[in-house]
């Protein structure tokens, strides 16, 4: 763990609270893109109150204490704080490195585990952005990441993050080398890219990222003439609700999108 402290997260709100029962309550709604099952593990619930009401660092601590069937709370919240709240580049790209190691050796304890390759993706996806994704393709990163995301929608038919993640793969890939080099060398196409996309909006029609997602991959496909589809989907996530921490920071970003 990267020793300097954590920022707060800055849109505290009573609302992201989910003290006794109110987590399990909420627990579908709140997990319904990433399928995070309930766990049992009282220590692990209490690593997840911490992640959704935007304790990033304690949920972290929190959620490597517990051990192995805490680790997908550590690495969602330091994933998620990396993403919106840490302005260092060496630290987040130092953080990103951490989670993708500690997937790994999750999905040695636990194969079956979906969230264990999916955050992996994420947090390589995320890394690969940081160094440049050229870059990144060139150290075999791509491979890994997709590879990733596929074992994680096999798992987990239902993962609309996964889903996003993987559209996301493919719009960025063909972006940064091209139609025919993307397909032939990484199997990345537009049209695959739209297709993960409409799957991850079916299965959660007002998911914030996902729309932010979509509207980034469209803008980087086919530029001027989606736009106005892109700008829709903005849109739509600005308007979202959030019901925690991460879904706060997803529509604030889809607003900063929509002043820029």
């Amino acid at each position: 763990m990267a020793k300097a402290a954590w920022k707060k997260f800055p849109h505290a709100d009573k609302a992201y609270v989910f003290a006794g029962a109110a987590l399990k309550k909420n627990w579908e709604r709140l997990h319904r893109g990433d399928r995070e099952p309930y766990p049992a593990d009282a220590a692990v619930q209490e690593a997840w109150r911490l992640y959704h009401q935007g304790e990033f660092h304690k949920a972290c601590e929190a959620g490597l204490a517990a051990g192995a069937d805490g680790y997908n709370a550590a690495n969602k919240a330091a994933m998620i704080y990396a993403n919106y709240l840490e302005t260092d580049d060496k630290r987040k790209l130092a953080l990103f490195q951490e989670i993708s190691e500690r997937c790994e050796d999750l999905q040695q304890a636990l194969p079956k585990n979906a969230n264990a390759y999916y955050i992996q993706a994420y947090a390589l996806g995320r890394y690969s952005q940081g160094i440049s994704v050229i870059k990144a393709l060139t150290q075999g990163l791509g491979g890994k990441i997709k590879s990733a995301l596929e074992t994680a929608i096999k798992l987990e038919p239902k993962h609309a993050d996964a889903y996003s993640a993987l559209g996301a793969y493919h719009a960025e890939v063909v972006d940064k080398v091209g139609a025919m080099v993307g397909k032939l060398t990484y199997g990345a196409s537009k049209d695959v890219a739209v297709k993960h996309f409409a799957s991850a909006l079916k299965i959660a029609p007002d998911s914030a990222i996902a729309c932010i997602e979509y509207a980034n991959s469209l803008v980087m496909l086919f530029g001027q003439a989606r736009m106005d589809e892109a700008v829709k989907l903005y849109e739509k996530a600005a308007a979202a609700t959030p019901l925690d921490a991460m879904e706060r920071l997803d529509v604030e970003l889809a607003k900063s999108e929509l002043e820029d």
